[in-house]
C-alpha cells in the first residue's frame, strides 16, 4: 500500500515561534482521496508508505484534542490504515472516537490509530540508552520505527556509568541494521557503540542533565565530534526523527 501526500504549505510567523501551516492535507490511497482543509495542522513529516504522521503544536492546548479527533476521523474514513501521532497529550488520546482502533504509549506520548503493520525491514533496529530518564525519547523513537514496519530491539539503562551492561549485549549490537543511541550528560554512549558496532549510529541527545548540560546542548555538542565513524546526529530530544531515518535505512535492502 502506498500514500501520496500533496500539501499547501505556508508559514505562520503571528506566534511566539514558526509553525508550518497545512492548509489542506490530502493522502490518495489505493485510488480514494480525502482532504482534511482549514486546519492548522502543524506537522514535522508524513511518513512513507502505509502511515500517516502528524505532530500537534498548536500553543492553545485545549484545542489539540479536538483538532487531533477531527483529523482521524477524515483520514480513517478515508481509507488510511496506520496514523502515527507524536507529542500527544493525555487529553487528546481521551478525545479519539472509541470506534477506531487506537493505542495511546503514555511514556513515549505517542498514538497510534490503527494497528502496528509486521516488520518488513531487512534487519533489526536497537534502541539503546543511557539511563532510564531518556527513555521517553527511546519510547518514541521505537514506536516510531514500529510503525514503519521495523522490528525493534530495546536495551535501556546500558549506559557507560557502567559499561559491563552494555557488553553483556554485545549480541544484539552486532547484529542489527541500524542503532539508535540516546544518552543526556556528556552523550558518551553514542560514541562506545559507534566504536563497537559496524553498522549506521544514529545519536539522539537528550535534555538530561544537571546544570551545565545546557537542557541537552552538552549532550548534543559531544556527539556532534564524536570521534567513532558512521555516528550520525538528530536534534535534541528528537526520537521521531532518530526512528524515521532509522527505518529509512532498514528498508534500503529490502528494496527490489
Amino acid at each position: 500500500m502506498s500514500a501520496e501526500t500533496l500539501l499547501s504549505v505556508g508559514i505562520d510567523l503571528g506566534t511566539t515561534t514558526t509553525q508550518l501551516v497545512f492548509s489542506r492535507l490530502t493522502v490518495r490511497n489505493e485510488g480514494s482521496a480525502f482532504s482534511v482543509p482549514n486546519y492548522t495542522v502543524a506537522a514535522r513529516e508524513v511518513l512513507r508508505r502505509s502511515a500517516v504522521h502528524f505532530t500537534p503544536l498548536r500553543s492553545e492546548r485545549e484545542l489539540d484534542a479536538e483538532a487531533i479527533a477531527r483529523i482521524v476521523d477524515a483520514m480513517r474514513s478515508g481509507g488510511q490504515d496506520t496514523i502515527l501521532i507524536t507529542r500527544m497529550s493525555d487529553e487528546a488520546a481521551a478525545a479519539i472516537d472509541p470506534a477506531h482502533p487506537f493505542t495511546y504509549y503514555e511514556m513515549g506520548r505517542i498514538g497510534i490509530v490503527g494497528s502496528l503493520p509486521s516488520p518488513d525491514g531487512s534487519g533489526k533496529v536497537v534502541v539503546a540508552t543511557g539511563g532510564t530518564s531518556d527513555m521517553p525519547v527511546a519510547e518514541e523513537a521505537a514506536l516510531t520505527a514500529e510503525a514503519l514496519g521495523n522490528e525493534v530491539v530495546r536495551l535501556y539503562d546500558v549506559g557507560v556509568a557502567g559499561l559491563h551492561r552494555l557488553l553483556s549485549h554485545l549480541e544484539e549490537l552486532m547484529s542489527a541494521n541500524v542503532i539508535i543511541a540516546i544518552a543526556g550528560m556528556e552523550g558518551a554512549l553514542a560514541s562506545v557503540i559507534g566504536g563497537l558496532a559496524d553498522c549506521p549510529v544514529i545519536a539522539v541527545p537528550t535534555s538530561i542533565g544537571y546544570g551545565a548540560c545546557f537542557h541537552g546542548l552538552s549532550s548534543l555538542l559531544s556527539m556532534l565530534n564524536s570521534c567513532a565513524s558512521g555516528v550520525s546526529v538528530v536534534n535534541i530530544d528528537n526520537g521521531f526523527g532518530a526512528g524515521y531515518l532509522a527505518s529509512m535505512i532498514n528498508h534500503m535492502g529490502a528494496k527490489p
